[in-house]
């Protein structure tokens, strides 16, 4: 019971994609992959470079809270007294 060898690897690799699917797992990864870009942007004009935008929102920020918005619901929650 130590490591795991290539063809347990290969047998997980295998029941992942027959559960999900191939076109789940691309977008899964690239999902993924624009998060990451998205968060390296943001550490880099975090930083203090000052080329950020006079509104304090980059154009994608602002984009992505309107697309949000349409599918949140927001709700205030209440407790009983």
């Amino acid at each position: 019971m130590g490591s795991f060898s290539i063809w347990h690897w290969l047998v997980v690799l295998l029941i992942v994609v027959l559960v999900f699917g191939t076109k789940k797992l691309k977008n899964l990864g690239s999902d993924l992959g624009a998060a990451v870009k998205g968060f390296k942007e943001g550490m880099a004009h975090g930083t203090g470079s000052g080329d950020a935008p006079a509104g304090g929102t980059t154009p994608q920020v602002t984009a992505d809270k309107a697309a949000a918005d349409k599918t949140t619901i927001d709700v205030d929650a209440k407790t009983k007294s």
